[in-house]
């Protein structure tokens, strides 16, 4: 593209020789030849403002569209592939080619046991909505009262993306989009009540009971007239219905943007029977998540009244959950690739 003003032309100029030669190129953007170009604008006499800016706003597009190509280079011409069957599909299925034998194949023990927990849900009245993989920072944290520069999403330690997507560190990055759904069940006399099994990712050192990747499942349950007693009792009913069995519980304060009063659920450690060990980090204790009652600012986000309706929200990790039930005391079993640990759930 030409420029009818010399020192646009030559900024022009500069920058795409820059674009080619910098691995950051996103940085061309920020450059301080076209901040000052942009500044100029308000500079000059109104008669000479509109051409002037709207070449800068052209070279602006311009940039922002190399910048893009350059990023994401268009895929280059690939051979088609031939997906037709490679033998006569007229053939009898004694005469076809054969294929290897699979043996002692088997689903995840983490699929199996989130199978048996969303079935539990659903005998209480529960839906299941899937988490995303990845997802925006207004979801992730602006809409969990999270405002920017806020001091705890330091402890999500969150994966970002050049292009500023997250890769979810929690699954209550669905919650916003649930309660905007569910509002018409609302208006209906109906309550929310969703859990969201997903997949999660944190950039924390990973030992016996931490891992950088984790399956985590959120629930959401709002009506009118909720309170924390609702919440310890649901949580309660469906552990003691996932465990077969009374587990002991722990339930102390704790902070979350977005749940007001918040809570920190653990339950007691089966590996040291609470004398301290390294799994619980010798606390006789094993934290399964956060939970508490859904802060009223992240009702109104989401359109909901938030004087009329309450609601609690948890989200717990699953592969704990699991190293509870069957005694599994390194949470890194789980995604090792160990054929030996897993045919265990065969």
């Amino acid at each position: 593209m030409e420029y009818r003003h010399p020192e646009i032309a030559n900024v022009a100029k500069q920058l795409k020789a820059r674009l080619k030669q910098t691995q950051d190129k996103k940085a061309v953007l920020r450059a301080p030849e076209l901040l000052a170009l942009i500044e100029r604008i308000k500079t000059l006499p109104v008669g000479k403002r509109a051409t002037f800016g709207k070449e800068v706003n052209l070279l602006k597009a311009e940039l922002e569209k190399l910048v893009r190509e350059s990023l994401f280079p268009k895929p280059s011409t690939l051979t088609p592939i031939d997906v037709t069957a490679p033998f006569d599909t007229n053939l009898s299925a004694e005469d076809r080619p054969k294929l290897l034998p699979a043996e002692n194949g088997s689903r995840h023990p983490l699929m199996t046991e989130l199978e048996l927990i969303l079935d539990i849900f659903a005998r209480m009245g529960f839906t299941a909505v899937e988490s995303r993989e990845l997802d925006d920072d207004w979801h992730m944290f602006g809409s969990l009262n999270f405002p920017p520069g806020h001091p705890a999403r330091d402890d999500y330690d969150t994966f970002v993306t050049d292009e500023e997507l997250v890769a979810p560190a929690h699954t209550s990055t669905m919650q916003n989009r649930v309660l905007k759904a569910g509002k018409k069940q609302l208006d209906q006399g109906q309550p929310i009540a969703v859990v969201i099994p997903g997949r999660t990712f944190r950039n924390e050192d990973v030992d016996a009971s931490h891992e950088h990747t984790f399956y985590q499942l959120e629930g959401v349950y709002v009506a009118k007239g909720i309170h924390a007693g609702n919440l310890a009792a649901t949580i309660k009913a469906w552990l003691s219905n996932y465990y077969g069995r009374e587990i002991e519980i722990k339930i102390q304060p704790f902070y979350f943007p977005f749940t007001e009063p918040s809570f920190e659920f653990a339950a007691s450690c089966p590996f040291c029977d609470k004398k301290g060990c390294s799994v619980c980090k010798h606390s006789g204790w094993i934290e399964l998540g956060g939970c508490g009652m859904i802060h009223p600012n992240v009702l109104k986000e989401a359109g909901i009244d938030a004087v009329k309706y309450s609601g609690f929200a948890w989200g717990f990790g699953i592969d704990r959950l699991v190293m509870l039930k069957y005694g599994i005391e390194d949470i890194r079993h789980f995604h090792s690739g160990n054929l030996k640990f897993l045919r265990q759930f065969t």
